[in-house]
Order: C-alpha cells, then sequence, then structure tokens
C-alpha cells in the first residue's frame, strides 16, 4: 500500500508533467506568454492563501525574496523556452538536472560540502546530456545549453529559497515568484503579442492550475517524509514525459538518445541518495 508521501508525490509529478505537456502544445506562443499566464494564477492563489493566514505578503528578507523571484523567472523562462524547442523528454529530462546545480551552488552559499564520489555522478549526469544532443540533427546544442542553464539557475533559486526558510514562510517565497515575474512579462508580452485562440485559453489555465497542484502536493510530501525517497520519485516525471511525448507529440527518440536519458537519471538518483544515507548516518553519529 502507498504511503500518504507516496501518493503526494505522485499527484505532483503527475501534475508537474501535465504542466509541460501544456506548454509544448502551446509551441505557437511565445514562453513570456505562458509565464505570463502562469504567473497570474499564482498570484491570485498565492496571495489568497497570504490573506487567509493573515501573513506579510511582503515578507522580511525583501532583497533575498526578489532575488529568489528573479533566479526563479529566468530559470522558468529558459526552461520553458527548451521545452517548446526539444523534444519533450529530452526537454524534461535536462530539467531534472537542478539537483546536482543545487548542491554545487550549496558548496558556496550554505557552506556545505560535496563528498568526492558525488563528482563521479555528476559526470555520468553530463555524460547523460551529451548522449541526449548525440548526433541527433533533431536537438539542438543551443536549446540543450539553454535547458542546462534553466537548471543551474533553478539550483541556484533553490539554495536561495533554503536560506529563507528562517526569515520567510514558504507561501511568501512562492509569492516573490509571480509578484516579480508577472510585471516583466506583462511588458514583454505587451509588445510581442500572440492571441491565443480556443482550446489555448484552456491550456493556459491548465498550466497555472497544474503548476500550483504540483508545488502544494510536493510541499506536503517533503514535509511528511524522507527528501531523498520522495524527490527520486519525481524521476518518474521522465517516464511520464517520454510516454507524452511519444503518443502526444509523435516524437522519436533514438537508443543514444534513451540511454542519455537513463544517464541523467541515474546520476542525479545516485547523488540523492548517497547524500541522503550519509546525512542519515552522521545524524545518528551524532545523536
Amino acid at each position: 500500500m502507498l504511503t500518504r508521501g507516496v501518493q503526494y508525490m505522485l499527484i505532483s509529478t503527475l501534475s508537474f508533467s501535465l504542466m509541460t505537456v501544456g506548454v509544448k502544445y502551446l509551441k505557437h506562443i511565445p514562453f513570456f506568454e505562458l509565464i505570463l499566464f502562469r504567473s497570474l494564477v499564482s498570484l491570485v492563489l498565492s496571495f489568497g492563501y497570504i490573506k487567509m493566514k493573515g501573513l506579510n505578503p511582503y515578507g522580511n528578507n525583501k532583497s533575498l525574496l526578489i532575488q529568489r523571484g528573479v533566479v526563479g523567472t529566468i530559470a522558468l523562462s529558459l526552461f520553458f523556452l527548451s521545452i517548446q524547442n526539444l523534444p519533450l523528454a529530452s526537454a524534461a529530462t535536462i530539467g531534472y538536472l537542478s539537483p546536482i546545480f543545487t548542491a554545487i551552488f550549496a558548496v558556496y552559499i550554505l557552506k556545505e560540502r560535496i563528498i568526492p564520489v558525488q563528482w563521479l555522478f555528476f559526470a555520468i549526469s553530463f555524460g547523460g546530456i551529451v548522449l541526449i544532443k548525440g548526433f541527433d540533427g533533431n536537438v539542438s546544442l543551443v536549446y540543450v545549453l539553454i535547458g542546462v542553464v534553466a537548471s543551474m539557475l533553478a539550483g541556484l533559486a533553490y539554495n536561495l529559497v533554503r536560506k529563507l526558510k528562517s526569515t520567510d514562510h514558504p507561501m511568501v517565497v512562492v509569492f516573490y515568484f509571480p509578484l516579480v515575474a508577472t510585471p516583466v512579462m506583462l511588458i514583454w508580452s505587451a509588445f510581442n503579442w500572440v492571441q491565443p485562440i480556443g482550446i489555448d485559453w484552456l491550456v493556459l489555465l491548465g498550466i497555472g492550475i497544474f503548476t500550483q497542484i504540483g508545488q502544494y502536493y510536493l510541499s506536503k510530501a517533503l514535509h511528511i517524509e524522507n527528501a531523498g525517497r520522495m524527490t527520486s520519485i519525481k524521476f518518474l516525471g521522465t517516464v511520464n514525459a517520454l510516454l507524452f511525448s511519444v503518443f502526444f507529440f509523435r516524437e522519436h527518440y533514438s537508443i543514444v538518445n534513451l540511454l542519455g536519458i537513463l544517464f541523467v537519471v541515474l546520476g542525479v538518483i545516485l547523488n540523492i541518495y548517497f547524500t541522503s544515507d550519509k546525512k542519515m548516518k552522521s545524524k545518528a553519529l551524532n545523536s
């Protein structure tokens, strides 16, 4: 029987996968316009929660909150751009590099250590990126690099979130993303507007709603069960993306591409499990 944490994580993973499907489906609409609609939904839902709980929407550490909002906005923009221009499973897999960059940035921001064997796991994942690109002319090196930079910035954003945990409520941290992204994307979209038509409006709404559901259940899962185990379940999103990619968008992958996807996921999962195990042993020795 599945635990509540696993159930929450499965809901989160499916929600984020459906969000990427929406972004891919709307590739005729500029990524900044998609982020505008996604931000508007998040802005309304987050602000409603903050008011209901009587929290200060502007938070305490405003400088760091703004930095988190800016970095998060750029990271999501590049991620959406990579989804629209790469095979869905490849773009989604590259997005899962963020835990590696989180660990690297944590050395400088949070003064955490990288264990030597982690570099081997990092190399496995980056070797996977090389295989995803391979010699496939349908996979653009430019957009692969854009996806990698998106993951790098997401890793930086996660570190900023971790620094904010001692000063600000999680929902206030979430709120700062749309607070920063909405005015920027509104101005950008005003000069480059592409009119959504028919079902486009429903998909746009779905992108915002599924993102919010994914974030909500991800937080619930991480609050009640081991973070390493829960994060590894997230990689089922790669399987979801691969299935959606083949059946919805008729995209094709070579054996080399699939091997690359496997290497990326394997490297990140090994990194998560190894570091989680080391932390548990360290706590046991200190208790």
